[in-house]
């Protein structure tokens, strides 16, 4: 099954971690979790409004780490099985997997068809143990392999981990795992300062090789860029992500926000208020002007409405730190693609290549002088 085909929506167990990563923005409350009385009202309500066109549903759950509720996670599946739903449904949670007990495993084991575990993993020992919390030695790897191996790995880049990113990325492949994201870290950090875009620079060009001579392995989120895109002659004026309308997300009281960035352990009640007030259908309240008219890789370039909203205040300006780094990992998507093509041009449909192609010529055009001094 397809997974436009699918109903999403996220619960957060708890506000509770038991780790302290370098990059999180959240803030930690051991306390608040969700009860199993409240639970049972959001599945409710999840079974009882998939929208028109959906066939299935995934019910995601979060926390702080949601393995610390997992009393409470074996009660909501037994639950939704109980109410024998008309549709098609699985559970997934993204985990730290530093948790996991013999019990838990034998449990999600079990289950696995209906209930998928995805993990963060930020690469080898060292990189991992830096970024979250020496935990790297907690984690059963071949669990996750033996269970879902083809259930992408979650990866974020932190200041320390960016001289690292093509070796650990490398490592990730090497276990066998899909890499769903290798995400930026959120914040204030600026990953466009020279001597940041520099060192991404050669990291890429790293990339780029392995990523040429394995060129049946898939592309990372960061490099799979779709270039042709960029070559649409009407770009769409439309928001980057499902905020407000294709996300459901519940807190631990039962309370809905447009998705799972949109918390009390992000952002103030008077921002949470000003945020609720957004008509989240205009998508002219998430169209940044400057970018649409004037950015070729405005089509590709991934943004965050909640980290847009988490410096900027607006969910219209976008965060402008990182737009050095997108250019520059455009133009090693379109060097690994012209690379590809070259090799193997059955790797594209006739028109979608004829688009690439052209995306290619004009990425190199526009940035490549910009980025000569680093590569």
């Amino acid at each position: 099954m397809d997974r436009q085909d699918y109903f999403s929506s996220t619960l957060c167990l708890t506000h509770n971690c038991n780790l302290n990563c370098v990059y999180c923005y959240q803030e930690h409350d051991k306390d608040a979790r969700m009860s199993f009385e409240t639970a049972k009202k959001v599945v409710q309500y999840i079974f009882g409004n998939i929208p028109k066109g959906k066939t299935a549903v995934e019910i995601d759950l979060i926390g702080g780490e949601p393995l610390l509720e997992f009393e409470l996670i074996k009660q909501i599946f037994e639950y939704t099985a109980s109410l024998k739903p008309s549709v098609p449904y699985i559970f997934y949670a993204t985990t730290n997997g530093t948790v996991l007990t013999a019990e838990m495993k034998a449990w999600f084991t079990e289950h696995k068809q209906k209930f998928r575990l995805g993990l963060s993993l930020d690469g080898d020992r060292e990189t991992h143990n830096y970024n979250r919390s020496n935990s790297f030695d907690k984690i059963d790897i071949d669990f996750f392999k033996k269970n879902w191996q083809m259930q992408s790995i979650k990866m974020t880049l932190s200041e320390y981990s960016l001289k690292n990113l093509s070796h650990n990325i490398k490592f990730l492949h090497s276990l066998g795992f899909p890499i769903s994201g290798v995400n930026e870290a959120e914040g204030n950090f600026d990953f466009d300062k020279d001597e940041y875009i520099k060192i991404l620079a050669g990291q890429l060009k790293d990339l780029s090789k392995f990523y040429v001579e394995n060129e049946t392995l898939e592309l990372n989120q960061m490099l799979n860029k779709s270039l042709n895109l960029c070559e649409a002659k009407n770009r769409e004026r439309k928001k980057w992500c499902g905020i407000g309308e294709g996300t459901i997300f519940f807190d631990v009281d039962g309370k809905r926000y447009p998705c799972s960035f949109i918390t009390p352990m992000t952002f103030s009640h008077d921002e949470i208020a000003l945020i609720q007030d957004v008509d989240y259908k205009d998508v002219n309240n998430f169209v940044d002007e400057a970018c649409y008219n004037n950015c070729y890789i405005y089509p590709i370039c991934p943004v965050c409405a909640g980290a847009c909203f988490l410096i900027n205040k607006s969910f219209k300006k976008r965060v402008k730190s990182r737009c050095r780094t997108q250019k520059l990992i455009a133009l090693f998507s379109a060097d690994i693609q012209a690379k590809r093509i070259a090799k193997n041009p059955s790797l594209y449909d006739e028109r979608k290549m004829f688009h690439t192609i052209n995306a290619i010529k004009k990425i190199k055009e526009l940035y490549l002088n910009e980025f000569k001094e680093f590569i």
